[in-house]
């Protein structure tokens, strides 16, 4: 495999050597916004990417042409299905051998505000499938490989969400999905992954408030934007790059190998109080 590290960033820019050149990474949910450039960002570093989709193949092979084709491949499934996942694990181990990396960034946010006395049963669920128990399965099925090839130094990262931080009104079974997530299962897991790899880590990322498709909504809203960063100190809207930076540096075993259990907020310095009138300067970024 050739190292890729000497191909260009695909920005121009100098990227830090995070030693994750011929690491195999399984991306879920990397057909999204936020999965595409950290998909990107692995590439740049060297690594071979498997890039999840559920549903939108035409975007994850888009991802995978973009980052070329001899380190990336696409595969496919409910990442909360059991038996899809276990088939796609396997395709991405029959392809590139082990994988040293799990990125769990399926997930889904539903768009309309539901407070918990008016929802159904059926929405709860299909949050909870979407966001927590797909994190359940893949990280099974991860871990199911580092036991079977039999390596000191396996990395997860969750990708969290501030509303599993604070809470959100409107979207409790979101927050209850991000929470359960971020502190339930991280932190068992990082306990339990040091009984078959001595070296295994388990961190989560939390994203505030980003561009990506899921936030269009949000973000194509200037009332809504600003009475959010009214809240930030930062005062401008995360980019997917800012969540990728972070992501990358919790996956490298060089960069973070003493790092685990561990909520890395990438929110801006949002708080749950006002810092900034609703007027004036602020930031979204592409």
């Amino acid at each position: 495999m050739p190292d890729r590290r000497l191909d260009p960033p695909l920005d121009g820019k100098l990227m830090m050597d995070l030693k994750l050149n011929g690491r195999t990474v399984f991306l879920t949910g990397g057909s999204g916004g936020i999965g595409r450039q950290i998909a990107r960002q692995f590439s740049q570093e060297g690594a071979q990417v498997a890039v999840h989709f559920f549903t939108n193949r035409d975007s994850a092979d888009s991802v995978v042409t973009e980052i070329g084709t001899d380190c990336a491949m696409a595969v496919g499934g409910d990442a909360a299905d059991e038996n899809q996942m276990s088939e796609a694990f396997r395709m991405v181990r029959e392809r590139f051998g082990r994988i040293d990396v799990l990125v769990a960034c399926a997930g889904l946010w539903p768009v309309n505000e539901t407070p918990i006395h008016q929802m159904e049963i059926a929405q709860w669920r299909n949050t909870l499938d979407n966001n927590l128990t797909s994190a359940f399965v893949c990280c099974r099925e991860f871990l199911t490989g580092v036991t079977a090839d039999s390596f000191d130094d396996p990395s997860i990262v969750l990708i969290g969400s501030t509303a599993g931080l604070f809470g959100e009104a409107g979207h409790g079974d979101y927050a209850a999905a991000k929470s359960g997530l971020t502190f339930g299962l991280m932190l068992s897991l990082k306990n339990e992954i040091i009984r078959i790899a001595r070296n295994g880590r388990v961190n989560t990322v939390c994203p505030g408030w980003t561009v990506s498709p899921m936030t269009d909504r949000f973000t194509g809203n200037e009332d809504a934007v600003r009475r959010a960063l009214s809240t930030i100190a930062l005062r401008k809207v995360a980019s997917p790059r800012d969540i990728a930076n972070a992501v990358l540096f919790l996956s490298s075993s060089s960069a973070a190998g003493h790092i685990t259990g561990q909520v890395l907020t990438v929110s801006g310095g949002m708080e749950g109080r006002k810092l900034h009138e609703e007027s004036g300067e602020w930031r979204v970024e592409s």
